[in-house]
């Protein structure tokens, strides 16, 4: 049974039977210990209404009608222990008890034994046990036989009942399955059950962060469309100038141009492509050592700073271990490093720093350039942002693509301004490894 309401009605039904049964128990109980102290008040009756008789010529009592039902037994014993009378021949019977009530096991069957003394004859009543238990059970078998009758009337009422309380979690999945693919509208919250709300709600939300990324995708695939239709222009025009050139001179210096135009293009696409994985990318569980990460990037980019005159190295450095992918860590260090060799001056310099501040690990680059002012400095984390007066060499994805390598990784960025000397300083702080 996979549906709901299936399950309720087998729980349900389930329930109301081991109700029926565990009442049916009590019942049993209840009438068994009602009906010994009426049995046992009859056998006392009979004893006593036969303490007048006379046994001398072992005629058979007159018993009463009710204790013949009952397989009621009478026997009979003088004062010298000799049995006188018995009322059945063909059963073996209790012997000669104490006076009083009490329980005697004959050949396996239980019986109820009244003995009273009286006149120099000891009358002894007896009952097996089971005719009492066969009336318990009788009782409690009345009882359940009502139950057992209503148990499909009851059945078709949970059905419905329960059928009738998940409507509008059915109506909830028609209006789902109803929607076309761009109708990313919230659904309504109003007249639902509690139990369906938080359901309607986390739907919600999900649709509204399905939105969110689809408004994104759309912006950046025009962002890139519109960003590349500008390479992609100069490649043409730098083409044409190659072709039309006059001399040797005049088609080397175009065709440098043109290699240049294309290497800038297949860096805006690499950078496109970086930025399209690591937003739908999530951290890798792994330990990653920033101080030779740092050691590694700052080593793979010194021949670019020393080409330009920079001075790039590490300004301090202490052991530091993060959780998380190692290639998009270095993509990220790779980044902010090249972003300030860029926009660094020649002679400028480039600090690289690894630490703990406050037990949290970080990383941190800083620069001799001209810094980012602080009203741009949440922009420039936008795809294709550019600050004005630039240089134009950057693709504006490098700080969008940290940022989203930086949310993957839990961490927190921090832009300001460098305090050794002009320049911008960034700072990436990572969530604190749990102690071992």
């Amino acid at each position: 049974m996979t549906t709901i309401r299936a399950r309720l009605l087998l729980w349900l039904l389930s329930a109301v039977v081991a109700a029926g049964l565990s009442s049916a128990f009590t019942l049993y109980e209840n009438a068994r210990n009602g009906l010994d102290q009426v049995f046992d008040e009859q056998l006392q009756q009979t004893a006593l209404s036969l303490r007048d008789q006379s046994f001398e010529f072992a005629l058979p009592p007159q018993l009463p009608a009710t204790e013949t039902r009952n397989s009621v037994v009478v026997q009979v014993w003088n004062i010298t222990g000799v049995r006188v009378y018995f009322s059945e021949l063909y059963r073996e019977l209790p012997g000669l008890q104490r006076p009083g009530l009490s329980d005697v096991q004959v050949n396996k069957v239980a019986w109820r034994v009244y003995s009273l003394p009286s006149r120099g004859y000891v009358i002894q009543v007896a009952q097996p046990l089971a005719v009492r238990q066969q009336r318990a059970v009788a009782l409690a078998l009345k009882t359940l036989a009502p139950l057992s009758l209503m148990l499909p009337v009851l059945g078709a009422a949970i059905w419905l009942i329960v059928g009738a309380q998940l409507r509008p979690l059915d109506r909830l999945a028609d209006s789902v399955r109803m929607r076309q693919p761009e109708a990313l509208e919230p659904l309504g919250e109003s007249a639902l059950p509690d139990e369906i709300r938080p359901l309607v709600v986390a739907l919600n939300d999900l649709l509204a962060r399905l939105r969110a990324a689809l408004d994104a995708q759309q912006a950046f695939v025009a962002d890139a469309a519109h960003e590349l239709r500008t390479p992609l222009t100069a490649l043409r025009l730098q083409l044409q100038l190659a072709e039309q050139a006059g001399d040797e001179a005049e088609k080397r210096n175009a065709f440098a141009q043109l290699r240049g135009g294309i290497d800038r293009a297949s860096r805006l696409v690499e950078q496109m492509l970086n930025l399209a994985r690591h937003e739908a990318a999530t951290a890798a569980a792994s330990s990653v050592a920033l101080d030779a990460l740092a050691r590694d990037v700052v080593g793979d980019l010194a021949p670019l700073a020393d080409a330009r005159r920079q001075d790039l190295g590490i300004a301090a450095s202490e052991p530091a271990t993060v959780r998380g992918d190692p290639h998009a860590l270095r993509m990220l260090l790779r980044n902010l490093v090249d972003n300030a060799l860029r926009y660094t001056p020649e002679g400028g310099r480039i600090d690289v720093s690894v630490g703990h501040e406050a037990g949290a690990p970080f990383l941190r680059v800083a620069d001799s350039g001209p810094g980012i002012p602080p009203a741009d400095r949440e922009r420039v984390f936008d795809r294709f942002f550019r600050l004005a007066g630039g240089s134009g060499a950057g693709t504006g994805l490098g700080l969008a693509i940290v940022q989203s390598i930086v949310k993957n990784h839990h961490a927190d960025i921090e832009l300001g301004d460098n305090p050794g000397a002009p320049g911008l300083r960034v700072t990436v702080r990572f969530p604190a490894l749990p102690a071992a």
